[in-house]
């Protein structure tokens, strides 16, 4: 090669290098802030992807809450921010299509900040936000045409929460919001229930307006939950609790059936209920305001009145006191300078622990406890921890009740809580009160207590022996004790799962009820209960609601309940169990007046429709 040559070659390489580090120096140096500005205004969001949620179905495969696809209206929260005016001006003219008001949308958009009530958006901002569900063709083909009307505002098919029965079992089941199960069973199972959500990559900019998709994973779907519910003995508890609850005026209610042996869920009917489809396109606050979210069968506490009282019976052997002996059921016994009574002051003579069981009666009780009182005796309060009150079941639902069993301590910590209210009463009374001789009562309460240190008295032990006086249980707490009782003495902690399957059909897991303790009491002990709860429904206090009853068919045992609530009717119970079909119903009428009058016909009509079911199949 020539000199020439090489000079021009030198010269050539030397100029494109002079022209690259120009161009760097221009990249780095003159526009190197706006780079890096650019660079910094991307980020990379992750949207998650719900899968199809698994369904759930009853013991025999019925359908509880399945899936359907649906068209249904969402709105891009970051989109609709992105409009001058926060996206009002889109939200009315939604509201227009849909024929909803402006605010009605906006509370279901609106994401929920530690300042913002509910009910607001509880996932993610950057996933689309359901307001209307089953849209029609022409509101969907509008918003979907004229999206410089409606930016933002999407109509899509997708999977949305199908609750084939309504507002039955409603709390049991749950419901979903977003993509998560926020109570009953969609919030203990949500992880089986949930499966997999895939993700997909976006690329915002500065202002959070998304630019591009850069990955997309699909999503996996859940698996089934199979539940112990029997949807049509569901069906049944549901009428019986409605028609009771209509013809005694009562407020609210349960009914709860437990197989007895192992601790599964039947049915768990509650009033007041909801259909939970109407979370499916989001509700407005004062829809949520309505909503009687509280599960009655779980969460509801009431005093148990007389059906306690197997409690107290095996709580009597314990400390010593013989079942067949005979007892003296007067119509009042004194305790302290108190007088309490049975029921409309009947004098029922002389029984055994198994009248005092079958008809009822509360002065034999009054006296056992307080001569163990007396004694300093605390079988009463520790027996009946040993059935299960005053602690939650373990039922696999969350939010549970844990009821209450008062003691000296409890009292005594009442007290110290409420002295300053307790002397104010003490000394101005009650003048609110129209009931003048209520009104004296309580006033005389409030005098004791106010000097009276919380000391645990004979008349506390007097009420706690018949389900009185502060005790506080839920139905299941009550059908789990029963269930014990009629089993032989196994306390479980009830399920509702019984197993969780694949979408393939293979099984992942079967739920099995725990064994949570004994009952504290012989197997005579609670064999003498079960006699006596027999002849409850026959010859005793129930006798009037189950006339004409198949007992040769179902042998039903089981123990009313009228429990005093103050300002309010009486409490309503029947609980009861029978050895084949092996199962235990519980209902409660609060407000329902007399057991044997409100609860008992409508456990009898359970017991009627389970006969039923079984005779069809």
């Amino acid at each position: 090669m020539s000199r020439a040559r090489l000079v021009v070659l030198r010269l050539v390489a030397t100029a494109m290098l002079v022209t690259l580090l120009g161009r760097l120096w221009f990249l780095q140096v003159v526009n190197g802030d706006a780079y890096v500005r650019a660079a910094a205004d991307v980020r990379i969001r992750s949207v998650a992807l719900p899968p199809t949620r698994g369904p759930i179905l009853d013991v025999n495969g019925r359908p509880l809450v399945t899936n359907n696809t649906r068209p249904v209206v969402t709105v891009d929260a970051v989109a609709l921010a992105h409009q001058p005016d926060g996206g009002r001006a889109v939200l009315t003219r939604l509201g227009e299509a849909l024929g909803q008001p402006y605010r009605q949308i906006a509370e279901k958009v609106r994401l929920c900040e530690e300042a913002v009530p509910k009910p607001c958006w509880q996932g993610s901002p950057y996933e689309p936000i359901p307001v209307a569900r089953d849209v029609s063709v022409p509101v969907a083909l509008q918003i979907s045409e004229r999206q410089q009307d409606f930016p933002g505002v999407r109509t899509e098919l997708r999977p949305i929460r199908v609750y084939p029965h309504g507002a039955a079992a409603a709390h049991t089941l749950g419901y979903v919001q977003g993509v998560q199960g926020r109570d009953g069973l969609e919030a203990t199972y949500d992880r089986d229930l949930a499966g997999r959500p895939g993700r997909r990559d976006v690329a915002v900019d500065n202002t959070g307006k998304v630019t591009r998709t850069i990955r997309e994973d699909p999503p996996v779907p859940g698996d089934t939950l199979v539940t112990s519910l029997d949807s049509r003995i569901q069906a049944v508890s549901e009428q019986a609790l409605a028609r009771a609850l209509a013809g005694s005026g009562g407020s609210s209610g349960a009914a709860v059936v437990l197989e007895s042996a192992t601790g599964r869920v039947v049915a768990l009917a509650g009033r007041p209920a909801y259909d939970p489809a109407v979370w499916t396109d989001g509700v407005t606050a004062r829809e949520y305001r309505a909503l009687p979210l509280l599960s009655q069968a779980v969460q509801g506490e009431w005093a148990p009145g007389s059906t306690w009282k197997v409690a107290s019976a095996a709580a009597a052997a314990s400390a010593g006191y013989g079942l067949g002996a005979t007892y003296d059921c007067p119509p009042g016994y004194t305790v302290g300078d108190r007088v309490f009574r049975n029921f409309g002051s009947a004098d029922l003579g002389l029984m055994t622990m198994h009248g005092a069981l079958v008809q009822s009666c509360d002065t034999i009780f009054y006296r056992l406890a307080d001569q163990l009182w007396q004694r300093g005796s605390d079988a009463l309060e520790r027996t009946a921890r040993g059935f299960g009150f005053g602690r939650p079941t373990g039922v696999d639902l969350p939010g549970e009740a844990a009821g209450a069993v008062p003691d000296a301590a409890a009292k005594k910590a009442y007290w110290r809580a409420t002295r300053a209210e307790s002397c104010r009463r003490a000394s101005k009374g009650y003048p609110e009160l129209a009931d003048r001789a209520r009104a004296a009562y309580l006033t005389a309460i409030a005098r004791e207590n106010c000097r009276g240190g919380g000391v645990w008295r004979g008349g506390d032990a007097a009420n706690l022996s018949i389900g009185q006086g502060g005790v506080l249980v839920t139905p299941l707490q009550l059908a789990r004790a029963y269930a014990a009782v009629a089993n032989g003495g196994t306390l479980h902690n009830p399920r509702v799962g019984l197993k969780v399957v694949r979408p393939d059909g293979t099984a992942v897991r079967t739920i099995t009820p725990p064994a949570a303790g004994r009952l504290p009491a012989t197997a005579a002990t609670l064999r003498f209960i079960r006699q006596a709860l027999t002849q409850v429904p026959r010859t005793g206090t129930a006798e009037g609601a189950f006339k004409g009853f198949p007992f040769a068919k179902i042998a039903v045992a089981g123990k009313t309940g009228t429990a005093e609530s103050f300002g309010r009717r009486d409490t309503s119970w029947f609980a009861s169990f029978a050895p084949d079909p092996a199962y235990t119903v519980v209902v409660v009428l609060s407000e329902g007046g007399r057991g044997a009058e409100g609860a008992a016909p409508a456990a009898r009509a359970i017991w009627e429709g389970i006969l039923g079911l079984r005779e069809r199949r």
